[in-house]
C-alpha cells in the first residue's frame, strides 16, 4: 500500500454533496494501493450548506485513520490568531505524515486557503502535494466578487497557491481546460480532470415503484433562488463594479422558471396539473418557500426539508421527473462545472429536464440518453418538457433507453482509480526525497 496524508476540511459526520467526494475517495483508495490518512476538522458547523448526514457517516471504512483537529478560521480570524492556527494543524500534519511514512499529500478544496497548509507540509518533509479543487476557485462564474479588480486578485492568488503542486484535479474537463488557458506558468505541472460522481450500491433496483396516482416531479438540493433575486436588484451596481461574469444569471438555478412554467400549464390543461406534484428535496431558505407560497400553483408543491443522503437517493429513485437548473451564461459560453446532484440523476435511469446552458452537464445528460433540455430561463421551452414528460407518463409509454455505458464511467469507483492512478504516478515521480526539504523531527 501507498500511504498518503489527505487533508478534507469537509468530511462525515458533516453531510453535503461537497463531503461525498471526498468520503468515497478514502472509501475506495484502498482497493487500488493507496491508504488515505484523513486530517479533517473536529468540529462540525451545522448550517444549510453543511448539515450533519450520520449515513454518509457509517461509510467511513473501519480501516480508515481519521484524525479530527482545530481547523483554522479563515473568516473570523486574522493575523496572528490565523497563523498559529495554521501552524498548529501543519505541524500535526508533519507528525501524521512522518508517522504513517506517506509519501504524498492530496488537500480537497474548498477552503481554498487549504492549499497554504498542504504546500507547507510538502515543503517540511519533502513530499509532493496534490490539490483537488471540488469547485473552480477563482474560475467560477457563478461567484460575486466585489469588484473586477477583486476578481482578477482571486485569480492571481489561485494562480500563486497551486504553485508547486505536482498534480491538480480539476471536478469536470471544463474546468481542466480553463486551468490550463488561464495559468500558463502552471504548464509543467500535471492537470487532470475526475469529475463527480455516484455510487452503484445506492442504485440497486428498487423494492417499490413509483406511485401511478401523481406525476411526481422532484428537485434535490438547493436552490439560489435567494442569490437571483439579490442579483436582480443590484444589477446595475454588479455591472458597473464588473462584481458578476458578464451575462450570468443566477435566479435559473432555483425553481423560479420551473413555477413560472407549472402555473402556466395548470391555467391551460387544470385537469393534468391536478395529477401532478412537485417536490423540492432539501434545505429551503425563506426567499425558497416565499417563492412556492406567492406561486398560483402551491398546492402543486411538497417541501419535505433536509433528506440525509440514502433518504435523497431514495426520493430521486422514484421520481417520474427529475429537474436540473442551473445559472444562465452568455450564448457561447460554457458552464465550469456540473452539479453534484446531476450524476446521481443519470445514475437512476429515470428522465431528466435540464434548464441547463452549453457546458458539460449539457453535454453530459445529451450522451446520457435520459434528458430533455433547454434554456436555464425560458419557461416556455420548461412547460413544453413538462407536458411533453407528463403525456408519456400517462400513456405509459416507455422510458427513454439510457447509455448504460457512458453513465458508467462515472461511477465512484473508477473515478477513485483514477484519482489512484493519478496518485501512484506522483509517488513514484518522487522516490527520492529533496535534499533541501525542512523536514521536522518525529514528535510524539
Amino acid at each position: 500500500m501507498t500511504n498518503i496524508l489527505f487533508l478534507a476540511h469537509h468530511f462525515p459526520p458533516q453531510g453535503g454533496a461537497g463531503v461525498q467526494r471526498a468520503l468515497k475517495f478514502v472509501k475506495y483508495l484502498p482497493a487500488f494501493g493507496v491508504s488515505p490518512a484523513v486530517l479533517t476538522a473536529s468540529h462540525l458547523k451545522q448550517d444549510r450548506w453543511t448539515p450533519k448526514d450520520d449515513t454518509m457517516e457509517k461509510e467511513i471504512p473501519d480501516s480508515a485513520s481519521v484524525h479530527r483537529v482545530d481547523w483554522p478560521d479563515y473568516r473570523n480570524a486574522a493575523g496572528t490568531d490565523l497563523a498559529q492556527a495554521q501552524e498548529k494543524l501543519i505541524e500535526t500534519g508533519v507528525r501524521i505524515a512522518q508517522e504513517k511514512r506517506v509519501k504524498a499529500i492530496l488537500v480537497s478544496m474548498s477552503p481554498f486557503e487549504d492549499a497554504h497548509l498542504a504546500r507547507e507540509i510538502a515543503t517540511r518533509t519533502g513530499l509532493p502535494w496534490i490539490a483537488d479543487l471540488r469547485d473552480p476557485w477563482a474560475l467560477d462564474e457563478f461567484q460575486v466578487h466585489r469588484t473586477g479588480l477583486h476578481r482578477a486578485l482571486a485569480r492571481k492568488r489561485m494562480g500563486r497557491s497551486l504553485e508547486g503542486a505536482a498534480s491538480i484535479i480539476m471536478n469536470t474537463p471544463e474546468a481542466a481546460k480553463r486551468l490550463r488557458a488561464a495559468f500558463p506558468l502552471l504548464r509543467q505541472t500535471q492537470i487532470h480532470s475526475i469529475t463527480n460522481g455516484y455510487d452503484q450500491e445506492d442504485f440497486l433496483p428498487q423494492a417499490s415503484e413509483a406511485s401511478r396516482d401523481k406525476f411526481t416531479i422532484v428537485h434535490a438540493g438547493f436552490l439560489h433562488t435567494r442569490f437571483g433575486f439579490d442579483q436582480r436588484r443590484k444589477s446595475l451596481r454588479y455591472q458597473l463594479l464588473r462584481s458578476t461574469h458578464p451575462g450570468m444569471q443566477a435566479l435559473s438555478r432555483s425553481h423560479y422558471y420551473l413555477l413560472q412554467a407549472l402555473a402556466n400549464w395548470a391555467q391551460e390543461h387544470p385537469a393534468e396539473a391536478n395529477r401532478v406534484e412537485l417536490v423540492l428535496a432539501g434545505s429551503l431558505n425563506e426567499t425558497d418557500t416565499r417563492t412556492v407560497e406567492d406561486s398560483r400553483v402551491k398546492e402543486l408543491v411538497r417541501c419535505p426539508g433536509y433528506l440525509n443522503h440514502q433518504e435523497s437517493v431514495s426520493c430521486i429513485a422514484h421520481a417520474d421527473l427529475l429537474f436540473l437548473p442551473m445559472h444562465t451564461l452568455a450564448r457561447g459560453d460554457r458552464a465550469t462545472f456540473v452539479p453534484g446532484k446531476t450524476y446521481e440523476y443519470m445514475a437512476t435511469g429515470n428522465p431528466i429536464l435540464a434548464a441547463v446552458p452549453e457546458g458539460d452537464a449539457r453535454d453530459f445528460l445529451a450522451a446520457s440518453g435520459l434528458a430533455r433540455i433547454c434554456e436555464p430561463n425560458d419557461a416556455k421551452a420548461i412547460q413544453q418538457h413538462l407536458r411533453a414528460s407528463y403525456l408519456s407518463w400517462e400513456r405509459a409509454e416507455p422510458r427513454p433507453e439510457p447509455d448504460h455505458k457512458f453513465i458508467a464511467q462515472f461511477e465512484r469507483q473508477h473515478l477513485t482509480e483514477k484519482l489512484a492512478s493519478v496518485l501512484l504516478d506522483v509517488t513514484h515521480r518522487n522516490r527520492e526525497p529533496s535534499a533541501n526539504s525542512k523536514a521536522a523531527p518525529l514528535t510524539t
